[in-house]
């Protein structure tokens, strides 16, 4: 459909408040966090898009740090919740408890809504709780619900899960199920720093901070700004690329390459086309351009890929990690010729 002349200037207008707000959000995480813009811009490009990300990396690496951050900028609702190997469901969710009426000396079961009641939820060290828990986030990630006793809860909306997980290689760790990880948008890896950003980190933090956040950025903002990327066009060769990118992956197609059918148990689900159109759309967006590129996907490969390719003992054996088949797969699978 056609927009008119007002439609357009509202357009625009809208595309201006979302890069303010990224620079505004960028510029106001780097009084705390150091040299990691990219991080930053997939966590952005999640809840513009309106995905869960979760954040890899071994303890130290400022993972919980940046959430947080990111949260305390944001004009939303925050609740971190701490997975233990004692964590229950309830304790996430909320549960009924039977409460009386002083004045009629009745009693009757009223919900205590849990931390999940949030916009957005830091679960820390999600891979450390069992999986019965684990799995109680898989319908407040999808459907932005939750169901007690048979009755349906909504949850605020925007709503994410920023989730960070320890190697799993680490002691008190479980596997994430694969169905859950598949809900996750981005797999962001945070890894060691450069020697000048470790110093840079210990002088800041080894001294008196003393600093505040702007909240400029409101929740129907937020909403606006998915609304908006939802509207960039996509070229139909970028869409078929980003499926054919996917759809390699996949050792049971005949278009996977060797190497995949010899490293690759499963490949990635219509989930991660779908993620790369999106976050392609909100990195294109958010760089001022109102058209996604091939490597708009190509940029958003590692993160989105990296938790959904799930490889075998052969993989294992030969110390190839998802990363190393993502950037195969890049260089297998042909850019459209149209050079968009």
């Amino acid at each position: 459909m056609a927009l008119d002349t007002a439609d357009i200037v509202r357009e625009d207008e809208l595309l201006g408040k979302l890069i303010s707000a990224r620079e505004q959000i960028r510029h106001e995480v780097q009084k705390v966090i150091v040299a990691q813009d990219e991080i930053v811009d997939q966590v952005l490009i999640s809840l513009f898009v309106g995905g869960h990300s979760l954040v890899s990396g071994v303890p130290g690496l400022a993972k919980t740090l940046l959430i947080k951050t990111v949260s305390s900028i944001l004009d939303l609702s925050f609740k971190r919740i701490q997975f233990t190997p004692d964590l229950m469901p309830s304790d996430i969710t909320g549960t009924d408890i039977i409460e009386e009426d002083r004045s009629t000396g009745h009693r009757k079961l009223e919900f205590i809504k849990g931390p999940l009641f949030a916009n957005i939820i830091l679960a820390d060290e999600i891979n450390r709780t069992p999986p019965k828990t684990q799995a109680a986030l898989l319908e407040a990630m999808q459907e932005g619900s939750v169901t007690v006793q048979g009755t349906t809860y909504q949850l605020p909306q925007p709503f994410y899960v920023l989730a960070t997980q320890n190697p799993i290689e680490m002691e008190g760790t479980y596997p994430l199920p694969e169905a859950q990880l598949d809900r996750f948008m981005f797999n962001v890896r945070i890894g060691y720093l450069s020697e000048d950003d470790e110093v840079e980190v210990v002088s800041r933090t080894t001294t008196v901070q003393d600093f505040s956040f702007e909240r400029n950025v409101t929740g129907a903002d937020i909403l606006e700004f998915q609304r908006l990327v939802r509207r960039v066009p996509v070229a139909e060769s970028v869409t078929r690329y980003a499926v054919q990118l996917v759809s390699a992956s996949r050792p049971v197609t005949e278009n996977a390459p060797d190497f995949i059918k010899k490293w690759v148990n499963w490949g990635a689900s219509l989930r991660a086309s779908q993620f790369l159109i999106l976050g392609g759309k909100a990195r294109a967006v958010m760089s001022g351009r109102y058209n996604v590129s091939v490597e708009d996907v190509r940029a958003l490969a590692y993160p989105i890929l990296r938790h959904r390719i799930l490889l075998n003992f052969h993989a294992e054996s030969e110390r190839v990690n998802s990363d190393e088949v993502i950037r195969r797969l890049i260089e297998a699978v042909p850019a459209p010729k149209s050079g968009l």
